[in-house]
């Protein structure tokens, strides 16, 4: 760790503690981390495809610049379902338990991505969207989940095994919605004769994704154990949360039945959920501002990628076909994981968080200067190694912006090998979060603000990206907006403070 000193360095060094650490609990281990691969998979899948998906269903009438527009409202639509859900299922997960609010969340990613398959018109795909968003706030339960089965001598161990499921389904992810999309064109001795995929081309590259869902949630529900000590059945907290509504209006002052309703602010009981308001402080503050608009431009430039690549060389794109785009993602999903796994702590240890963090925020540079070089190259070369090496440089100097999430979230406890982005988010809010009980509560406040970035992101992007393509004259408009989030991004960065919080125990 750097050794640096400055004002923010205490006076008084606590002395060091040796402590034993405790064996990791494997059984659940594993099944959390299997749980944790059905939201990369299912939601790369549909990047391959998802810009000629738009043109198929016919809601551009034949527009290609509006391509980018409709790509990043249906992106947009699924954050807005989960901005506006997440934190109350993140919340439920406190009272009710982790297990069943995961169960809600994999049933709805399932069935939203069978919906989503066959849906055949542009109004079919945002309900998809929407449901899969409305129903799914697994994102943050499984995080507070594989906190409650750790401790602090062991939980930078258990998180570091996090990238192996995102890189597994970033890679898998495109490649399922890539080559399995058209598969009666692709494959026409498998499925050349059957109808239905060629009504639905969509819905082989959908069901995979989905059947592999639907797994999931046969394993959570045998063999995942519920980890919130004290439960209270959905029924129970809906009556006590009445008889608090009811105690309200009809009392004055207002009086708190203190053993149905939440802890208050200031309880000295750690082991209840606190309420919302007990949970924005300074701390949580600042990590979620930085969570936020450094998700903001991730999002907007992850929903760029494809679209850029799918767009014709003319209307400033490069003209790929789906199979090929998948082909690109997964490529970057193994490289990007496989760097976060072996470099991402040597470099973190050898120059220190802040140094990391600000370098990865500002690689966002030079990968948006990179799009209208590709272009570029690819107008007076054509598709040739030229461009691939140039792309396959842009993808390198990305990589670096994940491993922003890293340095941003890493707390001063162990570093090992293998951190990643989600890995380091979720024990920094650990560490923020007022306390134990209020951990799926914190997580929850975090994804919704992210999710209601995310809203922002793909749909702005995408707006700007028509806009760019439909005008030549503002061929880079786009690079501008995306220039300008990368600044907020770095500009937030400076109020984090060197030294992270003590985690709650």
């Amino acid at each position: 760790m750097s050794n640096q000193v400055d004002e923010e360095t205490p006076l008084l060094q606590p002395e060091e503690q040796h402590k034993i650490k405790t064996p990791l609990p494997w059984r659940q281990l594993s099944i959390i981390l299997f749980l944790q691969l059905t939201e990369p998979i299912t939601a790369q899948a549909i990047a391959p495809f998802a810009p000629q998906l738009i043109r198929d269903v016919g809601v551009t009438h034949g527009d290609e610049s509006r391509v980018g527009y409709f790509v990043g409202i249906m992106y947009s639509v699924f954050y807005v379902a989960q901005a506006l859900t997440t934190l109350q299922w993140n919340r439920l997960s406190d009272h009710v338990g982790r297990k069943p609010v995961i169960l809600t969340g994999l049933f709805g990613i399932s069935a939203s991505m069978f919906l989503f398959g066959l849906s055949k018109t542009f109004g079919g795909l945002i309900l998809s969207r929407v449901l899969c968003g409305a129903l799914n706030g697994n994102s943050g339960v499984i995080k507070s989940m594989m906190i409650d089965v750790t401790d602090s001598s062991n939980i930078a161990q258990a998180f570091g095994f996090l990238p192996l499921p995102w890189m597994t389904g970033n890679t898998l992810g495109p490649l399922i919605g890539g080559s399995l999309s058209h598969p009666a064109d692709r494959f026409p001795r498998l499925f050349g004769q059957s109808t239905f995929l060629k009504t639905h081309p969509y819905f082989l590259a959908c069901a995979g994704p989905a059947l592999f869902t639907a797994l999931a949630w046969l394993v959570t529900y045998v063999l995942l154990q519920e980890t919130v000590p004290t439960t209270t059945s959905l029924w129970s907290l809906i009556r006590n949360k009445c008889r608090t509504i009811l105690t309200f209006a009809h009392t004055k002052p207002p009086q708190l039945d203190r053993s149905n309703s939440d802890t208050v602010q200031g309880s000295p009981d750690d082991s209840r959920p606190l309420p919302l308001s007990a949970l924005m402080t300074p701390h949580v503050l600042v990590a979620t501002l930085n969570y936020a608009t450094l998700a903001l431009f991730d999002i907007a430039l992850r929903s760029l990628i494809p679209v850029f690549y799918a767009t014709p060389v003319d209307m400033g794109g490069l003209g790929l076909d789906p199979p090929r785009i998948g082909n690109i993602l997964a490529v970057f999903g193994i490289a990007n994981g496989l760097f976060q796994v072996f470099f991402f702590a040597r470099l973190h240890d050898r120059f220190g968080t802040k140094a990391v963090f600000t370098c990865a925020v500002a690689s966002s540079v030079p990968t948006i200067i990179a799009f209208p070089i590709i272009n570029m190259l690819s107008r007076t070369y054509g598709i040739g190694a030229t461009v691939w090496l140039a792309v396959g440089l842009q993808l390198t100097i990305s990589i670096a912006l994940n491993m922003g999430y890293c340095s941003f979230f890493m707390p001063c406890i162990v570093v090992i090998t293998d951190q990643s982005m989600i890995a380091c988010g979720a024990m920094y809010i650990a560490a923020a979060s007022p306390n134990r009980a209020s951990l799926g509560a914190t997580n929850g406040l975090a994804q919704t603000v992210a999710a209601s970035v995310r809203i922002i992101g793909p749909a702005s992007a995408m707006s700007m990206f028509s806009f760019s393509v439909r005008d030549p004259y503002y061929a880079w408009a786009v690079y501008y907006f995306m220039m300008v989030l990368a600044l907020l991004a770095i500009g937030a960065s400076f109020l984090l403070p060197r030294q992270m919080w003590k985690r709650v125990n």
